[in-house]
C-alpha cells in the first residue's frame, strides 16, 4: 500500500512540476528517481525530456558550450548574496507584519458583508442547485482557470517540503532556484499552510468525490462572484416577491372553486346516497314478493288434497296472483333499469367532477368510492334468492361504473374484500342462493355494520409499520437455515417503510441475517440486495445500502467481507457513476488489503465486474495499480482471478494495452536487477547473475505469466494496426513472408507488431542473461512464452524475425533482410561485445533459443542440425574452454527438460560416442550424466548405460573416469535389478584395474550418492555396523596410504567422518578413537571449525546426514554384536598387491550397498 501511495504523489509533483514548467527541478527528479530504481514513475519524465520537439539537438550542444562558473565565484556571490538576505529577511518580517494586519481587518470586512447576503445568496442557492450541481458534474478537473498567486505559493511549498522528505535534496535544491518570485523558506498561516502538506492534499482528494472536489474547487471561484451577483440577487428576489404575490392571489381563486367543486360533489354523493337507499327499499320489496310467492306455493301444496271444484278454484286464484306478481316484478325490473340509467348518468358526473380536483385529493376520493362499493357489494347479496339470470347484468353493471379504487391505490393498502365486489361471474351469486334466510338477514346486518365503519387510509402503512416492529424480534429466533425465508419480508419493510433510521436497521438486519454465511447463502442474500437496489433506486441504494457495505468491510468474519466485496460488483449498476469510481472503488481497493485470500480474490473478481460501468478514464491508473498489486499477490488463487478475469477487463475497459505492456517489461526486469549478485567478484560472469529471492522469484513468474495472458492482446492489436491491405492466409491472423517484405521497406510505422521483437524480446534477453543456472521454471515460462509467440505469428515470422533476434544475440551470424533500416542497430546491439557477455548469452540465451525458438514443432529438423553443429563440430576447436564446454552442456540439459527432443538427443549423443574425439566423448559423458534426472528407467536401460558402458570401455583415462561420475548419477536416480546388475559389473571392471584415480572415482562417484539416495531400515542393526566398519577401514586406509587433495579431504573425507561419528554407538570404540584424531589432523583445528567448514559446503553434508543421520541407515540405535570378520573396504584399492579373495570381497561390499534398497534385512541377514 506504501509503494502505491508513494506512487502516486510522485506522480501528482511529475505533473505540477510539468505543467508549471519547472524543467529544472523535474530533470533533478528524474536523475533522482533513475538512481533510486524507480523506473515505472520515471517513464513520463524519461519521454519529455527525450522529445527532440521539447529539446532540439542543436540548442542542447549550445548549452554545452557556455562557460561553468567557478566554485570560487560561486562563493563570493553566495556571500553577497547572504547580507542581502539578511536586510531582506528584517523587510520582509515589517511587511509580514503589515499585512498581518490588513488581512485582519479584510477579514472582518469580508464577514460582514457575506452576513449581509447570506439570505438572498440561500434563497438562490436552493433555486438553482440542480442546474449548479449538474454544472459541476459536467466540468473537467482541469477548467480551473490560471494558478493565483495564492495558490502557486501554497503549491511550491507543498512540493518543496515532499521533495525534502523523500530525500530529493539535489531537486529541492533546483527547485528552490527555478523559483525565483517567491520565497519558499516562508509559508503564511493559512488552511493550506500544514506538516506533509502534499500528503494531507493526496488524502483530502481521494476521501472525496469526483462531485465532492469539483464542488470545493468551485466554492472559492464562486465566492467571489457570489459579492458582484449580490444585486442582481436582490433584484430577482423582487421580482420573485412579485411572482409570489401573484400566485397566492390564484391560489386563492382556485381555492374558492375547489371548494364549490367540492360542495356539488358532495350534493351528487347524497344524491347517489338516496338512489342507492331507492334501490335497497325495491329489494326489499321484492324479497316480500318472493317470500309470498313461497307461501303461496306451500299453501297449495298443502291444499292439494281438497276436492276437484275447490282446486279447479283455487287453481284459477293462483294463477291470477302469480300474473299479478308476474306484472309486479316486470315493473321492478323497469324500475332497476331507469335506476341504472339514472346511476350511469351519475357516475358520469361524479367521474368528471373527480377529474377536475383529482391531483389534490384523489387518494381522498377512491377510499370513499372504495367504501360505497363496499356497501352496495353487501346489500345486494341478501336478493341472490332471485333468479341469477334476472339480477346478474343489472348489478355488474352498476358495478362496472364505479370507479375502481384497484387503479389509484397500492396494493399494500387494498381493502382484501374488494377483489370479488364486482362479480365478474355468477358463480358467488348462486352460491348464496342455498343459504336460508336467517344466514341472509345476518350477512345483511353484518354489511351494514361494515359500510358504517370507516376503512382506514394508512391500513398498508400500519402493516408495514408492524411488520419492521417484529422483524428484529423476530429473526434471532429463526433457525439459521431457514432466515433466508424471512427475505421477502425484510425487504418488504424496506422498501416502503417512511422513516430512514428504521430502514438502516432492517437493512443492517438483512446484511447481518446469518452470522457466517457459506456461499449459497451468500447468494440468496445478495440476490435480495440487488431487487432491493432495483425497486429503491440510485439515491437509497447510496444513503441505505452501500453504508451497510462500509461497516461490515472491517468485520471479524471474511464471509462478511465477502459479502462486501460480492455487493460492490453487482450493486454498482444501480448507483449514480460518480459514485462507482469513488466510493466503491475506495472499498474494493480496501478488500484488496484484506489477510484473507478469499477476500482479496473476490475483491479481484468483483473490480473486473464492475470495471466496465466507469464512466470516465481518470481512475485508470489507479486500477492498474491495484491490478498490479493483486498480480503480485501470495496467493496464487488471486494471482489466477486476476489474470484471467481482472487483466482482460483492464484491457477491454482502459485500452492501453502499450501502457501496460512497459510497466510490466518494467516490473520484470527491476524485480532481478534489485536480487543481490552471485558474487562479487568484480568482472567476472557470475557478478551479473543474479540470487532471486522467494518474493523475487514469484513476482518474475507471475509477471511472465501475464506476459503471456497478454500475448492474444498483442496479436490481436498487431494484426488490427497492420498497415497493409493483405494478409497471407484466410483466417487473416498469421504474417507471411510478403508482409514481412512489406515491413522491412521501412515505409511505414507498425509499432504494435514491432514492440514484439524490438522491446519484448530485449527485455527477455537481459532477464535470461541475469537468472542463475538453477532458475530452470523461469527459463521454462519464457520458453512456453516464446513458443506460443511463434505459434500466433506463424513460421515466416519465426524463421525472418524470432531466430534472427536470438542467433545475434549469442554471437552468431544472421540475416537481417526482413527488418527495417531504422531498427538495425537496434538489433546488432544485441550481440556481447566481451568475453563476460559471450559467457552470459551461453549460460541464459542459448536454452532460449534451443527450446524456445529452434524448439518450435515445425524446426525439430533445424533444432537438430543447429544442436549437432554446436557439439559435434563445436568440439574439435581447441580454443573452447572447459567452462565453455561446461555451459553447453547445461544448454543441452535445460533442453531435455521438454520429452519430445529426447530422440534426437540421444541420437546426436551417440555420434558423439562413437566418434574418435577424445573431448566430444567427455562432452558426451559429461551430458549424459546431467540428462539422467529428466528420463526413465528404461530410458536409461536402453540409452544411457549402453552409451556410458561404450565410454567406460575406452582407453583413454580422462574418458573413462567422465563415464564413472555418469555411471554414479544413474546410480543415484535408478534402483531397479537390472540397471544395479549392469553398473556393479561396470564398477567391477574399474575397480579390476587397481588404479588408485579410478578407485577414488569409484568412491566418490558411488559412495556418495549412496550415502544421498538409498534409505535403509534402521532396524537392520547388523547392516547398519556392517557398513559403519566398511567405511572406518576405508578411511582408515585412505588416510594412511593415499596422498589426498586438500579439495578432497574437505568435500569427501571430512564429511562422511563427521557423520560417521554422529552416530557412535554404531561404531567400533577403536574405530571411533581412530576417526577422531584423523579428523583433528586432516581437519587441522577443533570439530566447531569443521561444522562452519561443512555449513558453506555444497549439499554434501547435507547429503551423509540423510544416510548416517537420524531415520537413515545409521540413525537406529541399538546393542549388537558386531560381525566377526572385518571388512577391508578400500585398502586392497590402495595395495595392488592384497589377495583375490580381499579384492573380491571388497568389491562385493561396495556395490552391495547400491543394491541395499532393494533389499530387506532378513534376505541380509540369511546371506551372511
Amino acid at each position: 500500500m506504501m509503494d502505491v501511495e508513494r506512487s502516486s504523489l510522485c506522480n501528482c509533483v511529475v505533473n505540477f512540476l510539468l505543467e508549471e514548467n519547472y524543467l529544472l527541478t523535474a530533470f533533478e527528479l528524474l536523475h533522482e528517481l533513475l538512481d533510486d530504481g524507480r523506473d515505472a514513475q520515471a517513464i513520463r519524465l524519461k519521454e519529455f525530456f527525450s522529445d527532440p520537439s521539447h529539446f532540439p539537438p542543436d540548442q542542447i550542444s549550445r548549452y554545452n558550450s557556455l562557460r561553468v562558473l567557478d566554485p570560487q565565484s560561486l562563493l563570493e556571490e553566495k556571500e553577497a548574496i547572504e547580507e542581502k538576505l539578511a536586510l531582506c529577511e528584517y523587510e520582509l518580517r515589517l511587511a509580514q507584519e503589515d499585512i498581518v494586519k490588513l488581512k485582519t481587518e479584510l477579514q472582518r470586512k469580508e464577514d460582514l458583508t457575506q452576513d449581509k447576503s447570506s439570505e438572498p445568496s440561500v434563497s438562490n442557492h436552493v433555486n438553482h442547485a440542480p442546474e449548479i450541481h449538474r454544472q459541476k458534474r459536467d466540468a473537467p478537473f482541469s477548467d480551473l482557470g490560471p494558478l493565483k498567486a495564492n495558490e502557486r505559493k501554497d503549491l511550491n511549498c507543498a512540493v518543496k517540503e515532499y521533495l525534502l522528505v523523500a530525500g530529493y535534496r539535489l531537486t529541492a535544491m533546483t527547485f528552490y532556484e527555478e523559483v525565483t518570485d517567491q520565497n519558499l523558506d516562508v509559508w503564511e498561516k493559512s488552511p493550506a499552510s500544514v506538516p506533509d502538506a502534499l500528503r494531507h492534499y493526496y488524502y483530502q482528494y481521494l476521501s472525496s468525490t469526483s462531485e465532492a472536489a469539483e464542488e470545493k474547487i468551485s466554492m472559492i471561484r464562486e465566492n467571489d462572484s457570489l459579492k458582484e451577483a449580490n444585486e442582481s440577487l436582490n433584484h430577482e428576489k423582487l421580482c420573485l416577491m412579485k411572482n409570489k404575490e401573484l400566485a397566492e392571489c390564484q391560489i386563492n381563486a382556485l381555492t374558492k372553486s375547489l371548494e364549490a367543486t367540492q360542495k356539488d360533489l358532495k350534493d351528487k354523493e347524497n344524491l347517489t346516497q338516496d338512489l342507492k337507499q331507492a334501490l335497497e327499499n325495491q329489494r326489499k320489496e321484492l324479497n316480500d314478493c318472493r317470500a309470498e310467492i313461497t307461501s303461496l306455493k306451500m299453501h297449495i301444496e298443502g291444499s292439494s288434497s281438497l276436492q276437484n271444484p275447490v282446486a279447479a278454484n283455487l287453481d284459477s286464484t293462483q294463477s291470477q296472483a302469480i300474473e299479478s306478481y308476474k306484472e309486479e316484478i316486470k315493473s321492478l325490473q323497469m324500475e332497476i333499469e331507469r335506476l341504472k340509467a339514472e346511476k350511469t348518468n351519475i357516475s358520469d358526473l361524479v367521474d368528471s367532477s373527480c377529474g377536475d380536483k383529482e391531483s389534490i385529493q384523489t387518494e381522498e376520493k377512491v377510499v370513499e368510492m372504495d367504501e360505497n362499493r363496499t356497501q352496495i357489494s353487501h346489500h345486494i347479496e341478501p336478493a341472490e334468492v332471485v333468479d341469477s339470470n334476472t339480477l346478474v347484468m343489472p348489478v355488474q353493471t352498476f358495478d362496472n361504473s364505479t370507479p375502481k379504487p384497484e387503479e389509484n391505490l397500492p396494493e399494500s393498502i387494498m381493502n382484501p374484500s374488494n377483489s370479488t365486489d364486482g362479480f365478474p361471474d355468477g358463480r358467488n351469486l348462486s352460491q348464496q342462493e342455498e343459504k336460508p334466510p336467517s344466514e341472509d338477514s345476518r350477512l345483511h346486518l353484518n354489511s351494514e355494520n361494515l359500510g358504517s365503519e370507516p376503512v382506514p387510509e394508512n391500513m398498508g402503512l400500519a402493516t408495514i409499520q408492524i411488520l419492521a416492529d417484529a422483524l428484529p424480534k423476530i429473526v434471532p429466533y429463526v433457525l439459521i437455515n431457514h432466515r433466508e425465508e424471512l427475505l421477502p419480508l425484510i425487504m418488504c419493510a424496506i422498501e416502503r417503510h417512511p422513516d430512514s433510521s428504521t430502514r438502516d436497521s432492517l437493512t443492517h438486519t438483512l446484511f447481518n441475517l446469518i452470522k457466517r454465511p457459506d456461499e449459497q447463502q451468500r447468494r440468496i442474500i445478495m440476490d435480495a440486495c440487488v431487487n432491493l437496489a432495483k425497486n429503491v433506486g440510485e439515491m437509497r441504494t447510496e444513503t441505505e445500502l452501500l453504508p451497510q457495505c462500509w461497516e461490515q468491510i472491517n468485520h471479524t468474519y471474511e464471509e462478511r467481507r465477502l459479502l462486501v466485496a460480492q455487493s460492490c460488483g453487482e450493486l454498482a449498476e444501480f448507483v449514480r457513476p460518480e459514485i462507482r469510481d469513488s466510493l466503491i472503488l475506495s472499498i474494493v481497493q480496501q478488500l484488496i488489503e484484506d489477510p484473507a485470500t478469499v477476500v482479496r480474490e473476490a475483491a479481484a473478481h468483483n473490480l473486473a465486474l464492475f470495471l466496465p460501468l466507469f464512466p470516465l478514464m481518470d481512475k485508470y491508473f489507479k486500477v492498474e495499480e491495484l491490478m498490479f498489486q493483486l498480480a503480485c499477490d501470495p496467493s496464487g488463487v488471486v494471482v489466477e482471478t486476476t489474470l484471467k478475469e481482472l487483466l482482460p477487463a483492464i484491457i477491454n475497459w482502459g485500452n492501453k494495452l502499450d501502457h501496460i505492456l512497459r510497466v510490466l517489461l518494467s516490473h520484470i526486469l527491476g524485480s532481478a536487477q534489485r536480487c543481490p549478485p552471485l558474487s562479487g567478484v568484480e568482472g567476472s560472469a557470475e557478478s551479473h547473475l543474479r540470487v532471486l529471492g522467494e518474493q523475487e522469484r514469484w513476482n518474475l513468474d507471475v509477471s511472465l505469466r501475464m506476459l503471456a495472458k497478454l500475448l492474444p492482446f498483442i496479436h490481436q492489436k498487431a494484426i488490427e494496426t497492420c498497415p497493409f491491405s493483405s494478409v497471407s492466409d484466410s483466417n487473416g491472423t498469421l504474417l507471411s513472408s510478403s508482409i514481412l517484405e512489406l515491413y522491412a521497406g521501412g515505409h511505414v510505422e507498425w509499432p504494435a507488431f514491432e514492440w514484439v521483437h524490438v522491446d519484448c524480446f530485449s527485455g527477455l534477453l537481459q532477464l535470461a542473461c541475469l537468472l542463475p543456472q538453477k532458475e530452470d521454471n523461469l527459463r521454462i515460462r519464457m520458453t512456453k512464452f516464446l513458443l506460443a509467440v511463434s505459434e500466433c505469428f506463424g513460421d515466416s515470422y519465426l524463421i525472418h524475425i524470432m531466430l534472427p533476434v536470438f542467433l545475434i544475440a549469442i554471437g552468431d551470424d544472421a540475416d537481417l533482410t526482413f527488418f527495417p533500416p531504422n531498427i538495425h542497430s537496434r538489433i546488432k546491439g544485441l550481440r556481447p561485445r566481451t568475453a563476460v557477455a559471450e559467457r552470459l548469452a551461453i549460460l541464459g540465451v542459448l536454452p532460449l533459443l534451443l527450446a524456445g525458438v529452434l524448439g518450435s514443432p515445425g524446426k525439430r529438423q533445424q533444432l537438430a542440425d543447429y544442436l549437432r553443429k554446436l557439439l559435434l563440430e563445436g568440439a574439435t576447436k581447441e580454443s573452447r574452454s572447459t567452462t565453455h564446454n561446461m555451459d553447453i552442456v547445461n544448454a543441452v540439459r535445460f533442453l531435455c527438460t521438454f520429452e519430445e527432443h529426447h530422440g534426437m538427443i540421444f541420437n546426436i549423443l551417440w555420434e558423439m560416442v562413437v566418434s574418435s574425439n577424445i573431448e566430444m566423448k567427455i562432452s558426451a559423458a559429461n551430458i549424459l550424466k546431467v540428462i539422467v534426472p529428466y528420463i526413465d528407467a528404461k530410458v536409461a536401460s536402453t540409452h544411457v548405460l549402453p552409451a556410458l558402458i561404450t565410454l567406460g570401455s575406452d582407453q583413454n583415462l580422462n574418458v573413462k573416469y567422465a563415464s564413472i561420475d555418469a555411471f554414479g548419477a544413474v546410480a543415484q536416480h535408478f534402483k531397479n535389478d537390472m540397471i544395479v546388475d549392469k553398473i556393479r559389473v561396470q564398477m567391477d571392471a574399474f575397480l579390476e584395474d587397481g588404479s588408485l584415480e579410478a578407485t577414488i572415482a569409484v568412491v566418490r562417484s558411488l559412495v556418495i550418492f549412496q550415502l544421498t539416495n538409498t534409505p535403509v531400515s534402521s532396524t537392520d542393526v547388523m547392516r547398519r555396523r556392517q557398513r559403519a566398519n566398511a567405511f572406518c577401514e576405508a578411511i582408515r586406509a585412505l588416510d594412511a596410504t593415499a596422498d589426498l587433495s586438500a579439495n578432497s579431504i574437505r568435500d569427501f573425507l571430512l564429511p562422511t567422518i563427521q557423520n560417521l561419528l554422529k552416530d557412535p554407538d554404531a561404531l567400533d570404540p577403536a574405530h571411533k578413537e581412530a576417526l577422531e584424531i584423523i579428523l583433528k589432523e586432516r581437519s587441522g583445528g577443533t570439530f566447531e571449525a569443521l561444522s562452519k567448514v561443512m555449513g558453506a559446503h555444497l549439499g554434501i553434508a547435507s547429503s551423509v546426514t540423510s544416510f548416517f543421520g537420524e531415520g537413515g541407515l545409521l540413525g537406529k540405535k541399538e546393542i549388537t554384536e558386531s560381525p566377526t570378520e572385518p571388512v577391508e573396504a578400500l585398502q586392497s584399492a590402495a595395495s595392488p598387491a592384497a589377495a583375490e579373495d580381499t579384492r573380491f570381497m571388497r568389491i562385493m561390499r561396495v556395490t552391495d550397498m547400491l543394491r541395499g534398497k532393494g533389499k530387506n534385512p532378513e534376505e541380509t541377514h540369511q546371506n551372511q
